[in-house]
């Protein structure tokens, strides 16, 4: 059976924790591992998706590596065997091979950069609202998850834990940034989402929107964290596309489905998973990766 990790422990090396990502300080340096977590509605579940982690930190890779020469970015490593780990960690190489990074300290700046080239989720129920997406006039009378006549950027502010991010205009955004940066980054998103959205398209996968982080290192402003992976974007599969309706995805969209038949009231504890449901979930993020990069999933 497939070892799932709930959470890493490096015996001397200060960490903190995110809804999926346990983040090593490593001094100038952080390692960055993928755990199997899952969350819903902002609340982490005590049953992992087996090989999750390792699947988010190979698209992540590939994205890097795609975009190379087209944007820079923070991944210095990634960890395929014990060799490629810092020496406090290789005791642990097992369990960190394929699902670890090493990439430099950023100072990360503050605001969720998003965007949008279908019309879902937060954004679909602000439309309905008001017709505008974070200040972004739409035309009149699209649907549910239609494409949008050009892509829009939709900045959200960095929630604490436990809370969700906001939706916020440019000018808000512009505000929360020194230097003028954010027009760049705005641009710079834009150009990856329309380039690599191209490119999955003909791979049988929309990505209907995204979020990129971006931190500072020195005087550059790289891009972070994860990228274009099914728990930071809404892919769906292109045979399957329809608007007016909730679509498909590659993602924990089994997962959602569940704990909505089930009354839960969305508050911690969360509920178990079944194994249908979470074998329904790993085929996904499998299926995402294969469609991707063209390349098969070896975990």
């Amino acid at each position: 059976m497939t070892e799932v990790v709930l959470q890493t422990t490096i015996p001397g090396l200060p960490v903190r924790r995110g809804k999926v990502r346990d983040v090593y300080d490593l001094g100038d340096k952080l390692a960055i591992v993928a755990s199997d977590r899952i969350s819903v509605f902002d609340v982490i579940l005590p049953t992992g998706i087996p090989m999750k982690g390792k699947v988010l930190t190979r698209i992540s890779a590939f994205w890097f590596e795609w975009l190379a020469g087209r944007i820079e970015h923070h991944l210095e490593t990634l960890v395929m065997s014990a060799g490629d780990l810092p020496e406090p960690m290789r005791g642990h190489a097992d369990t960190l091979i394929g699902r670890t990074i090493i990439v430099p300290k950023a100072e990360v700046v503050p605001v969720e950069c998003v965007v949008r080239g279908y019309l879902a989720g937060s954004g679909w129920k602000d439309y309905q609202k008001t017709g505008h997406v974070c200040g972004i006039a739409l035309p009149e009378g699209l649907r549910q998850c239609d494409k949008l006549p050009e892509p829009i950027f939709t900045p959200a502010t960095k929630a604490e834990k436990g809370e969700h991010d906001e939706n916020i205009d440019f000018d808000r955004a512009a505000k929360l940034c020194p230097d003028g940066v954010m027009a760049t980054l705005r641009d710079r998103t834009l150009d990856i989402y329309k380039t690599a959205s191209d490119y999955a398209r003909d791979r049988g996968v929309i990505i209907a929107d995204t979020k990129l982080e971006w931190g500072r290192v020195g005087e550059k402003h790289l891009l972070i964290d994860e990228v274009l992976t099914p728990d930071s974007s809404r892919f769906w599969p292109a045979d399957k596309y329809a608007p007016g309706r909730d679509q498909d995805s590659f993602d924990k969209q089994p997962v959602r489905d569940f704990t909505e038949s089930l009354g839960w009231n969305k508050t911690a504890p969360g509920p178990e998973l079944p194994p249908e449901v979470v074998s329904r979930t790993t085929e996904r993020y499998i299926e995402a990766y294969e469609k991707l990069t063209g390349r098969k999933f070896q975990g």
